[in-house]
Parts: C-alpha cells; structure tokens; sequence
C-alpha cells in the first residue's frame, strides 16, 4: 500500500467517507544562509525527501477537524470563525493557523477535515512545521480553487507561523517546501521573493551531502531565535538601514566601526549575517561554475560564524563539523535554527561511510545519544499525490 493509499484509508477510519484528495509537502535543509531572510538576504536551501502528507476533504458546515498520527490524542474540533491567534492548541496550531490565515487573507474556507502524518524529523531544524502548513494550504488551495501561487502559500504559511503560532521565523521554510525541484537547490532572495532553480547533482560529480541529525534539541534555543531578531534589527536601525540586507560585504568593516556603541551581540549578529549573505553569493558563483567541490570550506566558515557570531551552535553540532573534517569531510556546518538539530556534510561518495562512522564513533566517545544520518536528495517541492 502507498503512502496516499494508507493516508486515505485512515482518513476514511477517521471521518467516515474517503478523503477528497492527498497531498504532500517536504522538509528541507539549508546549505547555506543562516538567519538571513528575516533580514531580507540570500538563502539557498533544498527540499528532503521527507514530507509532510495530508488527506484532506471539503467541508461547508463551519466546522475544522484535525488529525496527525504523530501526536497523542484524537481528532481536533475546531470552528474555522472562532480561531484565535497565541491560543494554545498545540501541534493543530499549524494547520489551524494556515486556515486562519487564509481567511483573514479573504478567501473562502469554510471548515475541512484533515489527517496529517509525516517523516520530517521533529526538532531536527528540517523544518518539519513548514511541511505541515505548506501541505495544508496546497490542499486547501485545491480544493477551494483558490488559485493561489506556490510563493503566495508559503506567504500565508509564513504569516500562520508568526502570527498564529507565535514563531517570528523567516519565510526561506515555507519557500522552500513549496517551490523547490527535484535535483536543484533554491537561491532565493527573500527581499522581493525572487527565486532560482540552481542544478545541484551531487552523485554525477561523485559527490553526497548527509544530513547529521544530533537528535538533541536544548533548551537554551527557548526565544533566543526572536532575541537574535531582535538584535539584527536593532543593528540595522543604529545602521540607518531598513534590514541587513542593505549592508554590503565590502563595507562591513565600517559598519563595524558604526556600531562600536552597541551591544557585543548586536555587533556579533550584524557580521554574522552580512557575511552569511556574502558566503551564499560565493555558493552560488561556484555552483554556477561547476567547482562543488570549493564549497566546502565555505560550509566550515560558515558554521564558524553560526557557533562564535550568532552563537546558536552547541557541542554536538561542533562535534559533526570537527569530527567529520577531520575524517575527511569537504566541508560541514550546523544548519538550521541552532541549539541542536541537525548539520551538513559534503563528502566524496567514496569517502560517505567513512565518515559517517567517524561521527558515529565520536558521538559515542563523548557519551552523546547515538546521530542518525542520511543523504539529502534534492527532491521535489509540494504537490498533489492522489
């Protein structure tokens, strides 16, 4: 049995009647651009193989049910007219905030029924909550012929994030569950949402990228993602710019300088991201000209400005970086939000057990809870499946 398949006959156990459609929507990874959209820079992540799945039917009686078999309890009643934004309703806060949004943005959704499961791993920084807003709204979008566009779903899924959920993340996760292609990576400018498909086929060159999945997420990470925000900004006001973005590279030394009155920290997050923004101009010049094996060590610098800048790094993300260079390892660097998750690896093919086993055993000798490690697939954004 597929996954439609198996989604759709539990949706049917679930509600009684077979689902109108099933869709799927995937999580990504980032290779490089970190805690650069809300500043309106360059990121250039790609979609996973591991999706979020939703079965999902119309409903016109102004009622809103939601189901996931990843979480404890049963199916969530909701009224689409009665949502409230910060309410606290868990894990249905994503797919009931896509609604919300939807309807505060003018279009008509008057209830649904939805089953959700997914293989995004949670915590990981994979990015497993845009999965399941992106899913939802490409379903709803279908079956209400909406007629909105796969940037303008990731808008809304960005919007039911931060003003539903309360989580001021930037729009590169939903972008990228719902615009990527199979064998590509994303650039996208997060300013004016401008996006290029960059062909990103590691295997033809003899080359894979592995995701580390640390499998630990710290509570330090709690609200240091919105105090980050908040520092770039107040970097950018001392800046007299609207974002970082207006920052060039070449001038961050005097903006340095400018900022010599600031807080250690807002200095800090100002370097990290207008260099960040610099490392994914250089990404995209060396993918652009073939040479994927130079990006490796512009993955290593960039998880040293994650881990000594943004501070946002922790000992079982720097342990991936360190142990896998020293195996031989191109490049790696944490991605993601930080705190734990998950980092990259770019390695030669030949070389991907290798050091793969050299984390494994690294992460044993520290006493850390044993990774879990898989290649990212460049694989393709949501879509109808059934």
């Amino acid at each position: 049995m597929s996954t439609a398949e198996s989604v759709g006959a539990r949706f049917e156990e679930l509600y009684g009647s077979a689902p109108d459609g099933v869709w799927a929507a995937p999580g990504r990874v980032n290779l490089i651009g970190e805690y650069t959209d809300f500043n309106e820079g360059f990121v250039m992540p790609l979609a996973l193989p591991h999706t979020a799945v939703a079965a999902v039917s119309r409903r016109s009686d102004g009622v809103l049910r939601v189901h996931s078999a990843d979480a404890r309890g049963g199916v969530v009643r909701l009224a689409p007219d009665e949502l409230v934004p910060l309410s606290d309703t868990g894990w249905a806060a994503y797919p009931a905030g896509v609604v919300w949004a939807l309807r505060e943005a003018g279009h008509t959704v008057p209830g649904a029924d939805i089953h959700l499961t997914s293989t995004v791993p949670t915590g990981a920084g994979l990015s497993s909550s845009a999965a399941l807003e992106v899913v939802t709204a490409l379903a709803l979008n279908d079956l209400y012929e909406l007629g909105l566009s796969a940037p303008e779903l990731a808008v809304l899924g960005q919007r039911a994030e931060n003003a539903f959920v309360g989580v001021p993340c930037g729009i590169m996760d939903q972008m990228a569950s719902a615009c990527c292609t199979d064998g590509h990576a994303l650039y996208l400018d997060t300013r004016d949402l401008s996006q290029r498909q960059v062909p990103f086929d590691l295997a033809a060159v003899g080359l894979q990228l592995l995701v580390v999945d640390t499998r630990v997420k710290h509570a330090l990470g709690d609200g240091a993602y919105a105090e980050r925000r908040a520092g770039c900004e107040s970097g950018a006001r001392a800046l007299g710019a609207r974002t970082l973005r207006e920052v060039e590279y070449a001038h961050l030394p005097e903006a340095l300088d400018r900022l010599a009155g600031e807080a250690p920290s807002v200095r800090r997050y100002v370097r990290h991201v207008v260099s960040d923004n610099h490392r994914v101009e250089q990404v995209i010049a060396l993918l652009d000209a073939g040479d994927v094996r130079a990006v490796g060590p512009i993955l290593i610098e960039g998880h040293a400005s994650l881990r000594d800048d943004l501070r946002v790094s922790c000992d079982e993300l720097d342990l991936v970086v360190t142990s896998a260079v020293a195996a031989g390892a191109l490049g790696a660097r944490m991605t993601g939000g930080g705190f734990g998750g998950s980092a990259i690896v770019l390695v030669e093919t030949a070389d991907a057990d290798t050091v793969t086993k050299a984390v494994e055993e690294a992460f044993a000798t520290a006493g850390h809870t044993a990774p879990r490690v898989f290649p990212a697939v460049p694989s393709r954004g949501a879509h109808r499946v059934a």
